[in-house]
């Protein structure tokens, strides 16, 4: 694996130098010509249209331009060419193509103005058109534009979901919306097994992620939460394009990273590199108090990290007449190595017991994504189809080396009582191919397609005790185990929509069968499920005039048991607090509706959403304690109810100020009452997002990102509040070709992670707190 990533690498590097000596002939050659330039603006707005491409052509049927270029933030161009006659095409997404078919150049020439058609907008075009503003709202959720915001520079992908409205990070990385936990991460629109652990995917190699709350029958109908669409960079714009980034931290963390693309009418390569060497430290603390047995357990972990990542991204279009053929590929290798020390005093029928648990933990991650598509438009506008088939690859091995010191707090070697082992290999496939045919009819537009999902989980665990008999380690069978989940999802989806002045709207069903089977080598057990359902999605928007719209949406969707929920056996890297599964469970079904209203004014953007959401079946995590050690498993509930309201906010108050965030409000009500009265919870949460940029002078950009989350309820307990500020100040240089960006993340060091469960029987307390101050000095240049 090691070798096939070098030869990637070395592929890229001369992909560069292809494209480097590329550009410098083209320079030369252009010495002796002459220039033609001009301005895109929109025909509606006069705005100018930044980043379109602009070409001339011979002739009309040329594939291949004589010359090509980008149009600037201003919408200004300038292309050189030997004296002629030439034609001038303009694209840009969102607006017709422009044609000038008679461009005489005998000298330089300025062709003025020159404007965009916009064209219609449809249900899934974005609200607010303004491309520097990170966050902007669309009818089915929110579009966020990782590089437009200073905070995420140098960081992961949850660094940047943590700054996005609506949306918040466990201490774990679990990702929630709304409140729930149980979301459909996407990369480019696919099923991927690499979205396992988000915190491995740089924040410079995404383009945009997509929030969609209440996903149209297009989508899979899995995750109560919707879907997070993750877009990785390809590269667009015709020419040779790339960029190089650099950044260091605290405690000698750094992330380097290129990406290159050149694309030509008929083709487009691109790839990107990125090498992550990151270093944490933290500790946690909790209390457990068991009433009837007057027993206390006061814990405290202290904890190391080291992760170094290696992520590719590359593929390839190649456009020949009316025909897309497109290769995407993502590599992964990562090694993360872990030293967590556990110190334990329990006081239990007045005797004391002492101990602490050192667990040494190396975790290697190897992952790779396969795409092609073949996408045909007809001659009819928007009238497509398109095929994809993929396959994705997980294997990741991890080993635990756990040291034992009972009866003391003092983990020297001449304490050492004992010694356990384990061995994890996971090894996870999702194949996944598709088909999508859309035809417009009339003002309206009909949709239809199929979609076959494949996975497999194989996990095998050895778990062992260093026996003192025999001076060798011994398997412990009522630990260890291999579990196998299977699961097959064939889909059909149907939707009708159609365009009005006034009002738009879009009608679909989704039909899935399901088909999932688990068997526990161990002990031959096997658990075979087989059910269809339907998913029905209403989405609708009225026009109210050119400000002002208000739109519904609905989708009915499901959420299936994880393949590690399912697995029974336990996880006891602590011995007294044990995680199992739950082989039992079945599918949560949730009911979704959103009432939103929309403000586009010309520099701001407001968007309020009234939201409810009814989960039947509602799995959540359930700890009993045993003889003095806790297990927590999960279980389905009655139900869930969970309702509120949000406000979201986007605005350049003038040249100099600019601020984005949200606030939602919800209420949250679970009923447990099949496990036991004592589980039935309610309660309020709230959680805000703000972030402020500020251009100052001599070019500096100046950002304070500012995060609270309100403590929230759960079916035993609650967490507690969240809050935390970022701010950066970035300086940019070579025509903004290049920039320097100081970050300090979490400036008053208030991250923390903390918790309380209250039963009958027990209370347990936790206080988590990583290193979370960390100071970066990033480095980007773009050509």
């Amino acid at each position: 694996m090691k070798q096939i990533f070098s030869l990637k690498r070395i592929h890229v590097l001369r992909g560069f130098l292809a494209s480097l000596f590329y550009l410098i002939f083209v320079l030369v050659v252009n010495g002796q010509t002459k220039e033609v330039s001009g301005r895109l603006v929109d025909s509606n707005t006069e705005e100018p249209v930044g980043f379109a491409q602009v070409a001339l052509f011979t002739n009309t049927d040329d594939t291949k331009p004589v010359a090509f270029s980008d149009t600037d933030e201003n919408g200004a161009f300038k292309l050189s060419v030997s004296p002629g006659q030439y034609i001038l095409k303009a694209f840009f997404i969102g607006y017709k193509d422009l044609l000038v078919p008679i461009v005489k150049v005998d000298a330089s020439t300025d062709l003025g103005e020159l404007t965009l058609l916009s064209e219609n907008q449809n249900l899934e075009e974005v609200i607010v058109e303004t491309s520097r503003l990170p966050v902007r709202s669309t009818l089915e959720g929110l579009v966020i534009t990782p590089e437009n915001n200073l905070a995420n520079i140098g960081g992961t992908l949850l660094d940047i979901l943590r700054n996005t409205p609506s949306i918040a990070v466990n201490e774990g990385g679990g990702v929630s919306i709304r409140g729930s936990t149980n979301t459909n991460v996407l990369i480019n629109g696919r099923n991927s097994s690499l979205t396992q652990n988000l915190d491995q995917l740089p924040a410079s190699v995404v383009e945009e992620i997509k929030i969609i709350n209440n996903p149209n029958a297009r989508y899979d109908a899995e995750a109560e939460g919707g879907v997070i669409d993750i877009v990785l960079k390809k590269g667009i714009e015709l020419g040779t394009h790339g960029g190089l980034e650099a950044t260091y931290g605290t405690r000698n963390r750094t992330n380097v990273g290129g990406r290159i693309n050149h694309r030509k009418l008929n083709y487009n390569i691109y790839a990107g590199y990125n090498n992550r060497n990151w270093k944490s430290v933290g500790d946690r603390n909790s209390t457990r108090v068991i009433f009837e047995d007057n027993e206390t357990l006061d814990q405290s972990t202290r904890s190391s990290d080291l992760d170094i990542g290696n992520n590719l991204n590359f593929g390839a279009d190649y456009y020949f007449g009316n025909n897309t053929l497109s290769y995407e590929g993502v590599f992964q290798a990562n090694e993360t190595t872990n030293i967590n020390t556990l110190f334990a005093e329990q006081v239990r029928a007045g005797e004391e017991f002492d101990y602490v648990r050192r667990n040494n933990e190396n975790e290697q991650d190897d992952g790779l994504d396969n795409a092609l598509i073949f996408e045909h438009n007809f001659k009819e506008k928007g009238h497509v189809f398109r095929a994809t088939a993929s396959h994705s690859y997980r294997n990741q091995f991890k080993t635990q080396n756990i040291e034992i010191f009972n009866n003391t707090l003092d983990p020297q070697p001449d304490n050492l009582t004992g010694r356990e082992r384990a061995f994890t290999d996971e090894v996870r496939n999702i194949t996944v191919i598709q088909a999508d045919y859309i035809e417009p009819l009339g003002e309206g537009k009909f949709e239809t397609g199929l979609k076959s999902t494949i996975r497999e989980f194989d996990n095998d665990f050895i778990y062992q005790r260093f026996d003192e008999n025999s001076q060798d380690f011994v398997e412990d069978a009522s630990v260890s185990n291999r579990f196998l989940y299977q699961d097959q999802i064939h889909a059909g989806y149907l939707i009708y929509s159609n365009s009005k002045p006034k009002f738009e709207y879009g009608l679909g069903v989704r039909g899935e069968f399901t088909q999932v089977d688990t068997y526990l080598f161990n002990t031959d057990e096997d658990n075979q499920q087989r059910y269809f359902n339907l998913f029905p999605s209403v989405q609708g928007l009225y026009n109210v005039n050119d400000i002002h719209g208000i739109k519904f949406t609905y989708s009915r969707r499901i959420d299936r048991p994880r393949a590690w929920r399912l697995n029974p056996f336990p996880n006891i890297t602590d011995s007294l607090n044990v995680r199992r599964g739950n082989p039992n469970l079945i599918p949560e079904f949730i009911n979704s509706f959103e009432f939103g209203h929309l403000a586009n004014f010309k520099n701001t953007s407001l968007t309020t959403n009234l939201f409810y959401r009814k989960v039947n079946n509602q799995i959540d995590f359930i700890t009993i304690v045993e003889d003095g050690i806790s297990y927590s498993q999960p279980d389905n509930l009655n139900s869930a109810v969970v309702y509120g309201l949000e406000f979201i906010g986007t605005s350049e108050l003038n040249d100099w100020y600019s601020l984005n965030g949200g606030v939602t409000l919800s209420r949250v009500i679970v009923d447990a009452s099949n496990i036991g009265e004592e589980f039935t919870n309610d309660g309020f949460a709230w959680n805000a997002k703000l972030n402020q940029d500020f251009k100052l002078p001599y070019g500096f950009n100046f950002q304070v990102a500012a995060n609270y989350e309100s403590p929230e309820i759960q079916a035993q307990g609650k967490t507690q509040a969240v809050y935390f500020i970022d701010t950066s100040i970035q300086k940019g240089f070579l025509g903004n070709k290049g920039s320097m960006t100081l970050s300090v993340r979490d400036v008053f060091d208030t991250r923390q992670y903390a918790g309380n469960s209250l039963t009958n029987s027990f209370s347990q307390d936790f206080v988590s707190k990583q290193e979370t101050r960390i100071v970066l000095l990033s480095a980007r240049y773009n050509f």
